[in-house]
This record gives C-alpha cells, sequence and structure tokens, in this order.
C-alpha cells in the first residue's frame, strides 16, 4: 500500500512539474486595437486576428481594445438581449473585451509568460506612445527573486506606418504599407477616379508618416492621383479639397485610411452632413464614391502586423 501511494505521490509531481514548464512555455499575442463600436466594422478586426492566428498557431491571440469608451459600449451590450438578438454574428470576446494592461494581466495569471503585444495602429501617434508606456511600466517591475518575476518576456512591435528607432527603418514600413494598398488603386485606375484617403491622425504628435505614405504611393502608381488627409493634424480636408482643386478633379474614390470603417468613417467621412469629407467635395462639382471598407479587411495590410510580429520575435531570440 505504501508503495503504490509513493507511486501516485511521484505520479502527481511529475504531472506538477510538466504542467509547470509547460505553463512557463506559453506564448500569448495581444492584438491591440482602438476599437469600435459598430457590429459591422468588426471583421476588420477579427481578420486580422484570423491571420495572426493562423501565423502563429501555437499561440494564443487575443483582442484588447484601448478605448475606454467603446469598451464601456460593449460591456453594456453583455445585458442588451435585443442587440445582441439582433447580432448573433458578434463574438463573446468583443462583448467581454477588456484593456491591454487587464487582458495582459490575465495571460500572465493563467500562466503565459512570453507576452507580445501587437498594436494594429496606423503611425506611431498618442494611442502607440500610451501603449508603449504601459509596456514600459510593465518591464520595470523587478522582483528580489528572479523566479517571481511576472513576465519572461513582454514586448511590443511597431504600427504598420513603423516606429521610431533603428531596429527597424520606418521608411520601409511605408514602403511595405503602399504597396498593400495596390488593390485600392486599381479600382481608382479602372473608375477613372482620384484616390483619396482620409486617416485619423493625431493632435500631439506629427503627422508626416501619413505624407510620406503619400509620397510613396504616388511614386509606386504614377497614373493615379492619390491624396491622404487626416480627421487630426495635417494634412487637412482644406489642404487636400485645394489639391483636387489644382489638380481638376472631377471623379474621387473615397476611403478611410483606418483599421476599420467604424464612426468616423461612416459619418466624418462618408455621411450626408454639411462637413462630411463627401458633402464637402460634391460642393466642389466632384463625384465622390466611398467604400466604406477598413484597412483590417485587406489582406496585404492585415500581413504587414505578421511580419511586424514575426521580426519582434526574431529579434527577441524567438523564430
Amino acid at each position: 500500500m505504501k508503495h503504490t501511494w509513493a507511486i501516485f505521490v511521484s505520479t502527481l509531481l511529475v504531472l506538477g512539474c510538466a504542467l509547470s514548464a509547460s505553463a512557463q512555455d506559453k506564448t500569448a499575442i495581444v492584438l491591440a486595437n482602438f476599437g469600435t463600436s459598430y457590429p459591422q466594422a468588426l471583421h476588420s478586426l477579427t481578420n486580422i486576428q484570423n491571420k495572426v492566428q493562423q501565423a502563429f498557431p501555437d499561440a494564443k491571440v487575443e483582442l484588447a481594445f484601448t478605448s475606454n469608451i467603446i469598451r464601456k459600449i460593449w460591456h453594456e451590450r453583455q445585458l442588451d438581449l435585443d442587440f445582441q438578438k439582433a447580432h448573433p454574428e458578434i463574438p463573446k470576446q468583443i462583448l467581454y473585451v477588456q484593456g491591454p494592461m487587464a487582458t495582459i494581466a490575465n495571460l500572465q495569471d493563467a500562466g503565459y509568460r512570453t507576452i507580445y503585444v501587437q498594436p494594429t495602429h496606423i503611425f506611431a501617434g498618442e494611442e502607440f506612445q500610451d501603449l508603449s508606456a504601459y509596456i514600459t511600466g510593465l518591464n520595470s517591475i523587478k522582483t528580489i527573486k528572479k523566479r517571481f518575476m511576472p513576465f519572461d518576456l513582454l514586448a511590443i512591435g511597431r504600427p504598420a506606418l513603423g516606429a521610431p528607432g533603428d531596429a527597424f527603418p520606418y521608411h520601409e514600413d511605408i514602403q511595405a504599407a503602399a504597396k498593400a494598398l495596390a488593390d485600392d488603386v486599381a479600382v481608382a485606375r479602372k473608375n477613372g477616379q482620384a484616390l483619396v484617403y482620409m486617416g485619423h491622425g493625431n493632435e500631439y504628435f506629427s503627422t508626416g508618416s501619413y505624407v510620406e505614405l503619400q509620397h510613396a504611393m504616388r511614386e509606386i502608381y504614377p497614373d493615379v492621383a492619390i491624396f491622404i488627409g487626416v480627421v487630426e493634424g495635417f494634412p487637412t480636408p482644406e489642404v487636400i479639397k485645394e489639391e483636387l482643386k489644382k489638380q481638376h478633379i472631377t471623379k474621387v474614390m473615397l476611403k478611410p485610411l483606418m483599421i476599420v470603417a467604424g464612426d468616423h468613417a461612416s459619418n466624418d467621412m462618408a455621411s450626408d452632413e454639411e462637413d462630411s469629407w463627401k458633402t464637402q467635395f460634391t460642393k466642389m462639382g466632384i463625384e465622390v464614391t466611398t467604400v466604406l471598407k477598413g484597412l483590417g479587411e485587406n489582406p496585404a495590410w492585415a500581413n504587414i502586423y505578421v511580419q511586424h510580429l514575426q521580426q519582434l520575435m526574431s529579434s527577441n531570440g524567438n523564430h
């Protein structure tokens, strides 16, 4: 009997050690998005998530929303049975979506000690800077005993148009982004239209990346007139309107240069409101075609984040 009990205890210890080692080896990826409250725009986010999951089948891939307001909207919808009945396609992960900090904490608590955070931001603006500060803060934790450190590795990737630093020249990221938009250019070319993108931009950091992207696209696709403006920062809608006027543009395809076609795309860009981009261009005598599709629906754009993750892992010794 004692011999049987000893074997049982030994087996439990071996299994416990195996599970512990397995937990320490687990890798997770957090896709940090601004988020959207528009159900029809969620496909952009889940498409990126699916692409990343396919590329890293052994990793757990979670979505996180950085917007407090958008998370609150989805959390309120947890109790809205009518909304859920009207939108059965909404994944449960969206109804219970959390911010990056909470998502990282839950993964760490579940035994994931290697966590990569990949932002789906367009450029290194306010959202990315704040997210980077969170990761820096978590990495500043230093426990007395190394084995009690919360992470073996916690690292952040870079936005689509790159980030400061010499490890990955952002000019190369801009070239890759320009090439990822080839299908949009092809549609505009076929329809004899100029291609106008509406980006979000921000008020606190230079939006020069948008200008560089515009320049790169004009170099690669010289036969199509291409313009990029932003809601916040430069180039403003007024700058775009002036360029359209100078070049005598009469037909425009208007698209969001954003991951999702949510509030800004539906209202600021494509609505019939007095100050929407569509209305402003139409008043100039321009024929406007709006396309409400986010960049996340573009497989080539989604693949940018996969590539950035692969480079992030390689630079941290994981292949």
